[in-house]
């Protein structure tokens, strides 16, 4: 309820509303705890509704408790439900953090003019960008257990296997210590594959001296966590070597600019100058970063364009990479927490570029 009373205070006191409607699903898991919701009304005053289907009734009952829940009937019309709701609480000035077009005209029908209708999810973000305590300890959890995975990536990766075998592995790793998911789909990409930034995993086997770009995640009670590592499968070349070591600089000139109030667009440029002096620039194709919590992608996000700061409890990602098509490409990434003094990093594992066989 803390984080219900949080956004009272945002938008009712500072901005003038007197009703919010949630209806995004992971706004939802975030203020209510419950994963199956449907929408959320939090009025000024009373007590805030969790609406849901029969299929989840029973279950919102028994850990929504400090809600009232309820039921949307078979051949009910949910905007028509809520719009008598927000008419019964008297609600003139109505945010919605988001809702697709058909609903949003059917919540707007309903209210029949008697309540202005705003988009407001922007409120919800300054909110949630900013991690609580209690995030915090099922983040680092989430970390513990990707980088869990990431060890089963080491043990596994070497000439023959297949992508999809690797991946097995590390999945199978992370729900072995605890997991409840995937982050994401799981990235194993080796050989020239590799040089794509979302390569996924297929059936492809690992060649002696491959590059292999491992992406995965571990999901923890609905908190999530990103790592990248890149290895060959054998001894690595030179090249290979001399690229590893440009990136892993960058992505450690990086690091060392996460703090409280630093310019994101500047921390992403501490790595992008190190790739782009080595000559090259043009190999690394996306921004830095973004922000990781309840979704794999959130604000704050870390790019040339981004007009966010940095602040304590913002939990980021660091991930430069150099990609050269026909070569293969090498990425290195750790969720990191920004904390007063020195960032936090959630991920550990080995900043090593060669497997043990």
């Amino acid at each position: 309820m803390k984080r219900v009373e949080a956004l009272r205070q945002l938008a009712f006191e500072k901005k003038g509303f007197d009703g919010f409607l949630i209806a995004n699903e992971a706004n939802l898991l975030y203020f209510t705890g419950f994963p199956r919701a449907t929408c959320l009304l939090i009025p000024k005053t009373g007590k805030s509704t969790i609406y849901v289907y029969s299929v989840n009734y029973e279950q919102a009952k028994a850990e929504g408790k400090s809600f009232k829940v309820e039921l949307v009937k078979r051949g009910e019309k949910l905007m028509e439900k809520i719009a008598a709701q927000v008419k019964d609480f008297k609600i003139k000035k109505l945010a919605v953090d988001t809702l697709n077009l058909e609903n949003y005209r059917n919540l707007a029908k309903g209210l029949r003019g008697e309540t202005r209708l705003k988009i407001q999810n922007k409120l919800v973000w300054e909110l949630r960008k900013v991690k609580d305590e209690k995030e915090l300890e099922l983040m680092r959890k989430a970390g513990e257990l990707t980088s869990e995975g990431m060890k089963a990536a080491y043990e596994t990766i070497r000439p023959g296997v297949r992508e999809y075998e690797v991946a097995a592995e590390i999945e199978y790793a992370m729900r072995k210590t605890g997991s409840w998911g995937t982050a994401f789909e799981t990235i194993v990409a080796s050989g020239v594959r590799s040089a794509f930034p979302h390569g996924g995993c297929t059936d492809r086997k690992i060649q002696k001296g491959d590059l292999v770009v491992v992406d995965i995640g571990a999901t923890y009670k609905y908190y999530r966590s990103d790592m990248t590592r890149t290895v060959t499968a054998g001894k690595p070349s030179a090249k290979q070597k001399k690229i590893y070591e440009i990136v892993r600089l960058a992505q450690e000139k990086a690091f060392q600019a996460v703090k409280p109030k630093a310019k994101a667009k500047e921390v992403d440029v501490n790595a992008r100058k190190v790739i782009e002096d080595a000559g090259y620039g043009e190999y690394f194709v996306h921004g830095l970063g973004h922000g990781v919590g309840l979704e794999v992608h959130e604000p704050p996000t870390l790019n040339q364009e981004s007009k966010d700061r940095l602040r304590v409890g913002n939990v980021v990602t660091i991930e430069p990479g150099i990609y050269i098509v026909g070569f293969g490409g090498i990425r290195m990434e750790d969720t990191v927490l920004v904390r007063k003094r020195k960032a936090e990093k959630l991920t550990r594992g080995s900043y090593t570029l060669e497997t043990e066989q």
